[in-house]
């Protein structure tokens, strides 16, 4: 690995930045011995400083700094849809739900021919990973980011789940909550009982994400409340290898006749269906609403919010809950290991003039010394080691973790570059990152969410819900979804559901008659020819196992 000095703060003309800022020409270039690439990411994220200390060690080490910028104001497609109309493109790109835009128009460097030269690249996937990463042409185009843990899973925080304040849960005396029917009637009682804050602002029961393609609030709840993991479009049947909609399940009508009964007692926020993200956020930010469905990560930033006003001392964080449709039902809130979303991730565009450096970076960052710096940050500065090479943090150094102005001055996480989530530095002792050191994580939490989960007999938040293996060699059917188009009759059918989703979902919640409009919902529903979207899924399910049966046949043969 390279090891040079930065001698130069990063520099970009004018011209440069109007371009790339417009999402256009690459502006990679070397300046004082370190070279300069440009990033775009197809998902809203926030700028760091250009002298950012960690981004600066992180350069002497490597000899490179990336400008990264992100979606603003646009859908990622359109994002996408706009660089290829120009045939202008950064350096890196990952066009999250444009990927498959970016592959199809030939924008991308297909990276077969330098997977090799890279050894930390290289090992970052297993051989059976890299096929599946492998497009219809019998090449590779990205690397997904995310979802790869190094020695084992040590996560902490999960995504989606029924979500409830700690002071409903502690009002209740910390009961088991399993149902969905349990978990609104706790909700309903709090309310009658505590039916605002401690200044007199209402309290608002329960609201519901769903605003443009953040519709999975509403949407996919039926799938967990059967037991199933999140393959996000569908269920999939591991027994009987079987593809199955979850959007006409007995559970899912009765999921939405709960919530229609909900509505009509003033329980759903009135504002779900119009609200936007930003309102929802702020919303949430108050500390009004007492319940939801939604992934930890949307709606994470909310938890700084009510910490800096003083609202975790009125109990207004928030606890994920194991809930199914019966308390039968095992659930799989929370799926460990590795899961990849291979529908898109860090790819290197045509507009790149020197893919090799940029290869060499990305394994650079793989490197254990940068993913330190990357996760941990500064030793001394954002943790300490002691005698026995664990990794904490004091209280101001978590508090500095927290604040927006040090964040963007000091940390660089290069976040949507390939990492390792959810397991070991190369050490063996320390995780990843400080979110998944177990004792330093609880730590991180404020007092409320601390004394609710001691109270359930937990430290994080996957001890609440339970860990639960990665179902299949299929898992997660998603990041095939993902990717589908109108160039295929299933793909079609889906994008037809999606809008009459978006059009009656929130009709049969607000609906005076629930099975009035759950059958209208169904007869719109089926006038799509779901079942040619099922199908495809089904074809796609059978041709990953059938990969991953040929693999490990192949693998079993060579080691005898």
């Amino acid at each position: 690995m390279k090891s040079k000095k930065v001698l130069g703060a990063l520099m970009l003309t004018a011209a440069a930045v109007s371009l790339f800022g417009c999402r256009g020409k690459t502006v990679s270039s070397e300046e004082d011995g370190i070279k300069h690439f440009t990033a775009f990411f197809s998902v809203p994220g926030t700028e760091i400083n250009d002298d950012n200390d960690i981004q600066n060690q992180i350069a002497e080490l490597t000899g490179v700094k990336v400008k990264e910028t992100w979606l603003t104001g646009q859908t990622a497609q359109e994002a996408v849809g706009t660089m290829i109309a120009g045939g202008e493109f950064p350096d890196f790109i990952d066009g999250g739900a444009g990927s498959r835009q970016l592959y199809e128009s030939g924008s991308l460097v297909a990276l077969d021919d330098y997977i090799d030269k890279y050894p930390n690249i290289k090992k970052f996937f297993t051989e059976e990973e890299w096929e599946k990463i492998r497009q219809d042409d019998g090449h590779i185009y990205w690397l997904p980011p995310f979802g790869n843990n190094y020695g084992g899973d040590t996560s902490t925080s999960v995504a989606e789940a029924f979500w409830l304040q700690t002071r409903v849960l502690k009002w209740g005396g910390y009961p088991e909550v399993k149902t969905m029917d349990q978990y609104f009637d706790l909700i309903e009682g709090y309310q009658k009982a505590h039916p605002t804050l401690e200044d007199g602002t209402p309290n608002i029961p329960y609201t519901i994400l769903f605003n443009g393609t953040r519709t999975w609030s509403l949407d996919n709840a039926p799938l967990f409340l059967d037991g199933y993991p999140n393959e996000g479009s569908v269920i999939v049947d591991g027994e009987k290898k079987q593809v199955i909609d979850y959007n006409t399940t007995p559970t899912a009508k009765e999921y939405f006749m709960k919530l229609n009964e909900e509505y009509k007692k003033g329980i759903v926020d009135p504002e779900s269906f119009t609200q936007s993200y930003d309102e929802y956020l702020a919303k949430v930010s108050t500390g009004r609403v007492l319940g939801l469905i939604d992934q930890w990560w949307c709606f994470r930033k909310s938890k700084d919010a009510i910490v800096q006003q003083g609202l975790d001392k009125q109990g207004c964080n928030y606890i994920p809950l194991p809930v199914t449709i019966r308390e039968d039902v095992k659930n799989q809130w929370y799926t460990g290991g590795r899961t990849l979303n291979v529908s898109g991730g860090l790819a290197i565009t045509k507009s790149c003039t020197d893919v090799e450096g940029a290869l060499q970076f990305v394994n650079d960052l793989l490197s254990p010394e940068v993913r330190k710096l990357r996760s941990w940050g500064e030793k001394d500065v954002d943790y300490q080691v002691d005698e026995n090479g664990i990794f904490s943090r004091t209280p101001e150094m978590r508090s500095s973790a927290q604040d927006e102005a040090y964040k963007a001055s000091h940390l660089c996480s290069y976040s949507y570059f390939p990492n390792y989530q959810g397991g070991y530095l190369e050490d063996g002792i320390n995780t990843s990152s400080p979110d998944d050191q177990p004792n330093e994580f609880f730590q991180s939490l404020p007092e409320d969410v601390q004394e609710c989960l001691a109270a359930y007999g937990c430290k994080s938040y996957v001890d609440m819900l339970g860990r639960n293996p990665v179902p299949g060699p299929w898992y997660p059917m998603y990041s095939f979804s993902g990717n589908l188009t109108s160039a295929t009759k299933g793909g079609t059918a889906y994008l037809k559901l999606a809008d009459i989703k978006k059009e009656y979902m929130p009709r049969v919640v607000m609906n005076e008659e629930f099975e009035q409009g759950w059958e209208e919902y169904m007869k719109a529903y089926n006038s799509c020819d779901p079942q040619s979207f099922i199908d495809e899924m089904q074809k796609e399910l059978e041709r990953r196992i059938d990969l991953s049966e040929k693999f490990n046949e192949k693998t079993s043969n060579t080691n005898k």
